[in-house]
């Protein structure tokens, strides 16, 4: 059994679906704790440690062989409790941050909310040293775009997120920085990849969960 660790209860039909489509045996088991992420925007993800480790834990409790933290603003704070929660903790962003780093050395990093923009760009920075590859890494906020989300109308937030990203045309690859984002990568037009981190995330998380 898997544990997502959720900071929007908008994940779960999204993970579902994917479990469905791509790990039909897997159990997944979510929590939703949206106070995190309000938390991390409003005083920065490090604040938040203590309350991320509680609610990994109570998740690793249910008996789950790995957790899977789908929130890119607190995942690297997630992925450093590993060892008090007993159980792999995974962010969902890694797999995609490596596949970025291979796709090439130009990164353009896009988040609808700034708290996330520093951790991923970390996170692939690190992708890149670990894989001794030099790459140059910059982030854009897409304005506007997360009152979209917050009020519910997710056609008009995907619309808005790749509308930007067709409009970045220096780049190797684009990659989009929350999971919620996802659903842009089928709208833009850009012949620049575009990368979203659910599927591979959970993928990651289905393989150390069966380990």
């Amino acid at each position: 059994m898997l544990a997502l660790l959720h900071t929007s209860p908008a994940h779960i039909p999204v993970f579902d679906a994917l479990r469905d489509a791509d790990h039909p045996d897997l159990e997944l088991r979510h929590f939703v704790s949206e106070e995190l992420l309000e938390r991390a925007r409003r005083e920065g993800p490090e604040a938040v440690t203590a309350d991320v480790r509680d609610a990994l834990v109570r998740a690793a409790g249910t008996g789950a062989r790995a957790v899977l933290c789908t929130c890119s603003s607190i995942g690297a704070v997630a992925e450093a409790q590993a060892a008090a929660v007993g159980v792999p903790v995974l962010r969902v962003d890694r797999p995609m941050a490596a596949a970025a780093v291979a796709t090439g050395p130009s990164v353009v990093v896009l988040g609808t909310v700034r708290s996330t923009l520093g951790p991923t760009a970390d996170l692939v920075e690190e992708e890149a040293r670990r894989s001794a590859r030099t790459v140059s890494v910059r982030t854009q906020l897409v304005d506007g775009a997360w009152d979209h989300f917050a009020a519910g109308d997710t056609d008009a937030y995907a619309r808005h997120i790749a509308a930007a990203a067709d409009e970045i045309t220096d780049a190797d690859v684009i990659v989009l920085a929350q999971a919620s984002m996802t659903p842009a990568q089928q709208l833009t037009s850009t012949m620049i990849p575009v990368l979203s981190s659910p599927r591979p995330g959970l993928a990651a998380a289905a393989a150390s969960a069966a380990m």
